[in-house]
């Protein structure tokens, strides 16, 4: 197990390169097997989410060509699996996007129930319900679900809660399903914009998505593409938050900031200066924080995401917060670790009260899941002393060289397995 040693009192000034999206990327490659022809994706990030999925696809017997760092070339022809293995399966949830292209590609798929971050209960009866609408049959045994059909047939849809997972995996089912499916009361990220863009350039028949009907006609077969994943925003985000708690001034640069519209306003709240560009957006927080209440939403309002990173700038802030999390149940995790720091925080079911303004000391403390692990960074170079922060693997899931960035802007962290002393260390500062 490795962790991060990260000194304190740093102030973060630069430029910074956003990479693609993590959100967008772990739908679009089980997308791929969609069509018997050759897919390129290009601006994949560098994480072991993404590292998991090319694993599972090269198992399920695609020809796998790396075209450098962030680019890959997948051959679908011969396919012949339909159950991806329980081992890679377990470590994220984004897995189970392979049900839904599995299904719509061979008409049946055997996918274990997947893993990914404890954020609370996080069902996929939507997703079931939506497969057996379009006609499939589903069986749950031993940790398996596996879903067959003779025959897709479109079908009108509701959701009775908002789902990312859902509308996606939808999507990819519906694509080659015989008849229009009509999605409702879907959810309307950029990711699932940028999955119908993928699909639509494969040949499918897909409109609406970013709105709340998406509909498909769909199509006998999808052809091959070359396809670019859209900039992550929940990095940039992670950038811009972290620019404005360590009081410096960062550019997060080829991003589409219309994407960050609500991360922009609510920076603006807490009274940090911020610059749009067409493709750029500047932090300066060289100002004293006001605190600020913060409600997180699905798109276009303020992303789960990123309210742990908010957390942490509004220790910030002088005064009180109040932070409702209206998404998931599990995603206070960072709470106790942030306290270990000195961070005045109270919880009450879905409330968090945060009393900022004093500073926060280094302590050891552990990454629960991926987001709080990029919290706790943030946490660690605004806080006085060093910390060192443990569970990294959480970060590496879905942070492109998260560490090699925020040197680049100033910050000084260095790399070590647990097990070995700091002497013995490899030294990125």
């Amino acid at each position: 197990m490795e962790r991060l040693i990260v000194k304190g009192n740093t102030e973060l000034n630069g430029n910074v390169k956003i990479s693609g999206s993590k959100n967008a990327a772990v739908a679009v490659l089980p997308a791929a097997i969609l069509s018997p022809e050759t897919v390129c994706l290009e601006n994949l990030p560098d994480i072991t989410d993404v590292r998991t999925l090319i694993a599972i696809l090269d198992y399920l017997g695609v020809k796998i060509r790396r075209r450098g760092r962030n680019a890959v070339e997948l051959t679908t022809a011969n396919l012949s699996r339909v159950a991806p293995p329980y081992e890679l399966v377990k470590k994220m949830r984004a897995s189970y996007y392979f049900m839904g292209s599995l299904l719509g590609r061979f008409g049946r798929a055997e996918v274990p129930i997947p893993g990914g971050c404890d954020l609370g209960p996080r069902p996929i009866d939507q997703h079931l319900k939506g497969f057996s609408a379009l006609g499939a049959k589903i069986n749950i045994e031993h940790g398996m679900i596996t879903l067959t059909a003779e025959k897709l047939v479109g079908a009108r849809i509701y959701f009775d809660v908002v789902t990312i997972g859902a509308t996606i995996n939808l999507m990819l089912a519906a694509a080659t399903a015989e008849g229009r499916t009509i999605l409702e009361n879907v959810a309307k990220e950029p990711e699932i914009v940028d999955v119908a863009n993928f699909l639509n350039a494969m040949g499918a028949s897909i409109r609406g998505a970013g709105t709340d009907v998406i509909r498909i006609d769909g199509v006998k077969k999808l052809t091959g593409v070359r396809h670019t994943i859209i900039p992550d925003r929940i990095e940039a985000g992670t950038f811009m938050l972290a620019a404005a708690a360590t009081r410096g001034t960062v550019t997060v640069d080829e991003v589409i900031p219309k994407h960050l519209e609500a991360i922009t306003a609510k920076l603006r709240e807490t009274g940090a200066e911020v610059l749009v560009e067409p493709e750029s957006i500047t932090v300066s927080g060289k100002v004293d924080l006001k605190p600020s209440d913060l409600k997180t939403f699905p798109y276009p309002g303020f992303p789960t995401d990123l309210q742990p990173p908010a957390m942490v700038l509004l220790t910030v802030a002088k005064g009180l917060s109040v932070i409702t999390e209206n998404v998931f149940d599990g995603r206070y995790n960072h709470v106790e670790e942030l306290v270990r720091m000195g961070a005045r925080i109270k919880v009450e079911g879905r409330t968090a009260l945060v009393e900022g303004g004093e500073a926060l000391t280094g302590a050891p403390v552990s990454a629960p899941d991926l987001r709080s692990g990029a919290a706790l960074m943030i946490a660690a170079l605004i806080a006085d002393g060093e910390s060192a922060i443990s569970d990294v693997e959480h970060i590496d899931r879905g942070y492109e060289q998260f560490e090699e960035k925020l040197m680049q802007l100033g910050a000084s962290i260095r790399r070590t397995r647990e097990d070995e002393s700091d002497q013995l260390v490899r030294s990125t500062d």
